[in-house]
């Protein structure tokens, strides 16, 4: 991606904010920017960037919605209906380079109109991912492995949801504003676990999904700089993030945590992930992607497997169990057991896990079950645990994996 194209993906939003704050038609406020959006890129390569790139965006396509509403007001006239609602003058809209344009930044808003609670979480991913990140329609549609129609149709019905509720273009109101801020949290949460191990098709990562994650939890940082778990969410992308070149070997195969060369672990990643959490730990209420921040934290500064603190890691996950009790952190928190107390004790704690519909045919909770039989030398039952688990997901990298383990056992 060069200078342009990042600056554009950067811009995108803050403009669409704006414009959907003056003229609230969500689907209009999108074209009207993917038209300044192309024309920029047309442009600017060839006549230089302007004095404000972000004031200049917004004047283009504040233009063509000014232009788009007064053709649509003026029909309506003509048909004798009711007046439409007439926008500001176009001679209020900035002249390119004017820095009235620069003054306010809608990614937040936009951020939480996307995440409106009104959406599905599916609809709330890609309303995102094209508002929010910038990707487009096919990009969103291959990285969720949907027909680009389907996907098309998804985002379509998530604004006209939006625009049913009515709800106004603006920051929800206190006490609403914490919850809705959790589920923006929590989507791009998902956003950046889709791309780090996607849950079906051929490839292990969708790194376009991981970079825009992590790009949007940066805005989100810089918009809400004391914000504890917004630090802790992207210091948790990070310090996972950085693991990501030991992940695969060739031919795309899956390398367990345990036998990565961890010489490829991204260092600054891990440095600037470690610095985030540490300090939004000293200065903030513990959350819950602070704590699995500090977890990623305790594995990433091992420097060979068997020097994990796994200790450490089974108190932080006494902690977020006391934040967030859920079956995945109950999973984990089994695997920290059954590296300090031993692979039957933390069977045990599995066998609490079996009668939760959220998790009981999830193959995690299989793999996880198979690994700790493993370990406890009960080698037929591991093989079958392992073949039960491949034949549950829909992720061919782990698919193979968990084969490749039934195998080697066999």
């Amino acid at each position: 991606m060069n200078t342009i194209e990042r600056l554009l993906r950067e811009l995108a939003p803050q403009v669409l904010g704006v414009l959907v704050r003056r003229f609230g038609q969500f689907d209009a406020c999108e074209d009207a920017v993917q038209e300044a959006l192309l024309d920029a890129a047309v442009q600017w390569p060839e006549r230089g960037l302007p004095d404000s790139p972000r004031a200049w965006l917004i004047t283009v396509a504040g233009r063509r919605m000014t232009d788009l509403v007064r053709s649509e007001h003026a029909r309506r006239r003509r048909e004798e209906t009711a007046a439409a609602r007439v926008p500001a003058d176009e001679s209020v809209l900035p002249a390119p380079g004017d820095e009235r344009a620069s003054d306010l930044d809608d990614t937040l808003t936009l951020l939480f109109l996307c995440c409106h609670p009104a959406l599905s979480r599916a609809s709330q991913l890609a309303l995102t991912l094209r508002a929010v990140g910038g990707l487009t329609t096919a990009q969103i549609a291959s990285a969720f492995l949907v027909p680009e129609a389907t996907m098309a149709q998804r985002i379509s019905r998530a604004k006209q949801r939006v625009k049913a509720t009515g709800v106004p273009f603006r920051l929800p109101p206190e006490p609403e504003r914490a919850d809705r801020l959790r589920v923006v949290l929590h989507v791009l949460y998902l956003i950046f676990n889709e791309g780090y191990t996607a849950t079906s098709g051929p490839e292990l990562h969708r790194t376009e999904l991981t970079r825009e994650a992590i790009r949007l939890a940066r805005a989100l940082r810089r918009l809400l700089p004391a914000d504890g778990e917004v630090a802790g969410l992207l210091a948790l992308m990070l310090l996972t993030d950085a693991r990501r070149p030991a992940r695969t070997g060739p031919g795309g195969r899956l390398i367990p945590l345990a036998e990565q060369d961890r010489a490829l672990w991204d260092g600054q990643a891990i440095a600037e992930g470690v610095a985030l959490v540490t300090e939004a730990l000293s200065t903030s209420p513990v959350g819950p992607y602070q704590v699995q921040a500090a977890i990623a934290a305790v594995h990433d500064e091992a420097a060979k497997a068997e020097d994990t603190d796994w200790r450490q890691i089974l108190a932080l996950y006494g902690v977020l169990a006391g934040l967030d009790d859920n079956p995945v952190v109950r999973l984990n928190h089994a695997v920290a057991v059954a590296m300090v107390r031993g692979p039957r004790a933390g069977l045990d704690l599995l066998d609490g896990l079996a009668g939760d519909a959220r998790i009981s045919g999830h193959h995690r909770l299989a793999s996880v079950r198979a690994h700790l039989l493993e370990m406890a030398g009960d080698v037929d039952a591991a093989v079958a645990g392992y073949r039960e688990a491949a034949r549950l997901t829909t992720s061919l990298p782990e698919q193979r994996y968990l084969e490749g383990r039934a195998a080697r056992l066999s």
